[in-house]
């Protein structure tokens, strides 16, 4: 049996001490077989220097990566919002290379972005690949020769209401009701998508779908359409970030959708704001070669110190009724376990 561990984004910018923000999680990070995290933030100095009202996050290249070498973060998935640009994207793949962490979900082209990522822990062949919905228009998408993150499209349509599908919306025979929201996955970026998943699962004892996407606390249905697939494709697991939320857990098939784990390691972000005490969710699973035993999670938070804190349960009930009434939805269970949360698999 093989423990990994799986969290949502880890931003290092402005980080001046390597050691600050995992101290709290160290000792467990580094006695599990493998973690895995989102690395919001490029590993990368710009010549000029870097203005906060820019998107872009950036942190000191030698900080960062021995920040994540000294709690033995495993691999990194590197398609995001804030992995933009030819020189920060190739900087930052240089620097995790050079520190000797495996990534996804970024690259040279658009083969390199697309490739899954393949790490040996606890005997078994654990295997991730990486895409964004959430990205820039221009000089984001990897390209058959241009440098740049994996993504699947999503889209988005205004309907008129027709039919009353919630209670709140309006007769539609007012004049000024609103629109309704639709989305879905662009069908070609999907089938690439699954594709690649069918692929990994051949040569993997466990797949990890790890989905950058979400717009608030809503699990949209270009989300929905995303997390199914992959399961269906042969990942076992889908954990889904972007959104500095908890979201709802979905069992599909017996195997869990994290629609949203919310930030882990997050201290600084747009306008070089303090991100404040943010919620997120650390994941643990237990696997071998027949795939997943068991998943739960543990809430996190960030305190002064820049330091990520492992919660517990008992301080943090008002989120766990939040997070059990939005996974009801979807016919799912969640069982407390000392200070941590139990995902049923199973009926």
């Amino acid at each position: 049996m093989a423990k990994l561990i799986l969290t949502g984004d880890v931003n290092l910018m402005n980080v001046t001490d390597p050691a600050v923000p995992f101290a709290r999680v160290r000792e467990e990070f580094c006695a599990a077989d493998l973690v895995f995290s989102n690395l919001e933030c490029c590993l990368y100095t710009p010549p000029g220097g870097h203005s906060f009202h820019n998107e872009g996050f950036f942190a000191d290249p030698a900080v960062a990566s021995d920040a994540l070498r000294g709690v033995a973060i495993g691999a990194v998935g590197i398609a995001n919002n804030v992995n933009y640009g030819e020189a920060a994207i190739l900087a930052s793949i240089a620097a995790l290379d050079a520190a000797g962490i495996p990534h996804t979900g970024a690259g040279a082209d658009l083969t390199a972005a697309a490739a899954p990522v393949v790490v040996n822990g606890g005997g078994l062949r654990f295997g991730f690949l990486q895409r964004s919905s959430v990205y820039w228009p221009t000089n984001h998408e990897a390209g058959p020769h241009d440098a740049g993150i994996a993504v699947i499209r999503g889209h988005t349509a205004y309907q008129v209401p027709m039919h009353k599908v919630r209670p709140e919306i309006p007769p539609m025979n007012r004049p000024g009701i609103p629109p309704v929201i639709v989305t879905w996955a662009d069908p070609d970026y999907l089938r690439a998508f699954t594709a690649d998943v069918g692929a990994l699962r051949a040569r993997a004892d466990v797949v990890v779908a790890s989905c950058h996407w979400g717009l608030g606390k809503d699990e949209l249905q270009y989300m929905r359409d995303i997390g199914r697939a992959a399961i269906d494709a042969g990942a076992d697991i889908v954990v889904g970030h972007g959104p500095h939320y908890s979201l709802a857990i979905e069992v599909y098939r017996g195997r869990p959708i994290f629609y949203g784990v919310g930030s882990f390691s997050f201290h600084t972000g747009h306008g070089g704001r303090a991100h404040g005490d943010w919620v997120g969710m650390m994941v643990r699973a237990n696997v071998d070669k027949t795939g997943l035993r068991d998943v739960g999670f543990q809430f996190v938070r960030h305190n002064a110190a820049n330091e990520s804190v492992l919660c517990r349960l008992a301080d943090e009930q008002a989120e766990l009724a939040d997070i059990r009434a939005r996974s009801a939805a979807y016919g799912t269970v969640l069982e407390a376990d000392g200070d941590a949360v139990r995902v049923v698999l199973h009926g």
